[in-house]
């Protein structure tokens, strides 16, 4: 495999213009201007790019490589045994981010709004495809999906992402590793619930008594809920937001929260969404509405994927590169891929970490070296 060190020039410019075309989830024009710029990208790399046009995000990026004749001729490789390589370009930062948060680097850090998550992580792919190209090495059918909604729930592009990942051998997600370098195996699932409580409003002075509080009623609720945590299951259950209330002297006939669920186990957030729904008020002349549901099921580390980074860690040894395992309670699109029983390992973007903050960072040396970790399993799996 060529040295992938001299390509550390290169990456760091393409990852600043990535960087420097701000792309927040909510802002399609924005989001589209970084995917024209990763569709020519992948077109310059001899790649098919195909669109699919979104009407409030930004369009997805699809684009499609194929091994050279000569590798399928001699090595039987190609065929169905695709590989698809899952990045997404949208960020949390909002556009003018740049002016305070610029992209530079300092201390073998590289900064920058959405440098880690994850636009390292586009680099990356980038540059192991070209590398695996121009040597000949690429074994199998590529398929490179660019996507526009994941930070908010990949609602336009998961049915997409599901169907390329049921016909993939295998799908590597490129977000970032972990601050050691560890590929992420296990991923808990992710709901979000949001539970309104309507009561009835009165004068906090003159007509206390015929009020009914809805923060009251909301209080209850919130404790019954905290309480469905199960750390021994990996499942838990955080009240984040609360509101309600137009003044102190106004009994509230209105309020809401909302609740982030985690869950490691399959099940469990069936079971969790059963009790949620089956909360009843406890105040006389309230009323509960329970909306929202699980978005991402987990993705637990089970035999598969366990054979899978087996797989990978292999194939990482042949190269120097000594590959450990972890998760994190985070989700990621690999959440979605997990469940349709396809071989999947996420992590694979470059090592760094303070994610959504104006402390965002990925190491610079960890650049080459995930280019060349992802090029050796293009060209060994």
């Amino acid at each position: 495999m060529s040295n992938f060190d001299s390509r550390t020039p290169a990456m760091l410019v393409l990852l600043k213009q990535l960087v420097e075309i701000e792309s927040p989830s909510h802002d399609k024009v924005a989001v589209d201007r970084l995917g024209a710029l990763v569709a020519e990208e992948c077109r310059q790399l001899g790649g098919q790019v195909k669109l699919h046009p979104q009407t409030e995000t930004g369009n997805l990026v699809e684009a499609h490589f194929l091994p050279s004749p000569t590798r399928v001729h001699s090595e039987g490789a190609g065929g169905e045994s695709s590989i698809l390589l899952l990045a997404h370009m949208d960020t949390v930062f909002p556009l003018g981010t740049l002016a305070k948060m610029p992209f530079y680097e300092k201390d073998g850090k590289v900064f920058g709004p959405g440098v880690s998550d994850m636009k390292g992580g586009i680099v990356v792919a980038l540059t192991a495809l070209a590398m695996a190209l121009e040597t000949g090495s690429l074994a199998h059918p590529v398929t490179a999906l660019f996507t526009s909604d994941e930070e908010i729930g990949s609602g336009t592009s998961r049915s997409l992402i599901e169907k390329i990942s049921s016909g993939s051998a295998l799908v590597l997600v490129l977000e970032p590793a972990m601050l050691d370098g560890s590929v992420k195996t296990w991923r808990k699932g992710v709901g979000e619930f949001t539970i309104r409580v309507r009561g009835r409003a009165a004068h906090a002075g003159g007509d206390h008594d015929k009020g009914r509080n809805a923060i009251e009623e909301i209080a209850h609720q919130v404790l019954a809920i905290q309480k469905m945590t199960d750390y021994s299951k990996g499942t838990t259950l955080n009240v984040g937001v609360i509101r309600g209330g137009i003044a102190s002297n106004v009994v509230p006939d209105e309020a809401s929260f909302e609740v982030d669920l985690r869950v490691m186990q399959p099940g469990e957030a069936e079971r969790i969404s059963a009790e949620i729904q089956a909360l009843t008020p406890v105040l006389d002349g309230t009323t509960l509405e329970v909306t929202g549901g699980l978005n991402r099921p987990p993705m637990p580390y089970n035999d598969m994927i366990k054979a899978t980074f087996n797989k990978v860690k292999a194939i990482a040894a042949n190269v120097n590169i000594e590959l450990k395992a972890s998760g994190t309670g985070g989700a990621s699109d690999a959440n979605f891929v997990a469940p349709l029983g396809i071989p999947v390992l996420d992590g694979l973007g470059p090592a760094g970490g303070e994610y959504h903050s104006e402390r965002e960072f990925i190491f610079r040396n960890s650049l080459p070296e995930r280019a060349k970790l992802l090029a050796t399993i293009l060209s060994e799996w």
